[in-house]
């Protein structure tokens, strides 16, 4: 008699468990090989020893925690492959280039992604003459005041 209602309640136990066991496979055995390039803006010559890091991205736009980080060869290419479909952050830093990050869709098999980065520009100034500006230039006080006028 036991072993009668011991069959029931394994049966539920079994049924009850297979959505948590199954998981969500929507996107499981889906994943990409993906190639990355990094060159100069300027002269399209590689950057090598480029920082190449991925963080994955939900759908709310908010970047995981995890990730992983690349570093480019002396052609200026990195590789990774297995990495899931979905939406991938990319970040390229490189010594002497300006910071580079922009968001990636990957849903093939295979992508290549070419990064161009810039050099850093220079900084722009209140207190420097500028054309077509009307910038006062040198110290940000008013060297050349208007007259003074004298109304009685």
């Amino acid at each position: 008699m036991k072993m009668s209602r011991l069959v029931p309640v394994l049966l539920s136990v079994i049924v009850l468990s297979f959505p948590l066991i199954a998981g969500d496979k929507k996107n499981e055995g889906q994943a990409s090989s993906v190639s990355f390039v990094v060159l100069k803006d300027d002269s399209g010559k590689p950057i090598r020893n480029a920082a190449v890091i991925l963080h994955p991205v939900n759908q709310h736009g908010k970047q995981a925690k995890t990730g992983f980080e690349l570093k480019s060869d002396n052609d200026g290419k990195t590789h990774f492959d297995g990495i899931p479909y979905g939406t991938w952050r990319v970040q390229v830093i490189a010594p002497g280039f300006q910071t580079f990050g922009d968001d990636y869709n990957i849903n093939q098999n295979e992508a290549s992604i070419t990064i161009r980065m810039k050099r850093p520009q220079e900084q722009y100034s209140i207190y420097e003459k500028h054309d077509g500006s009307g910038g006062s230039g040198g110290t940000g006080s008013n060297s050349n005041p208007p007259p003074a006028t004298d109304k009685q």
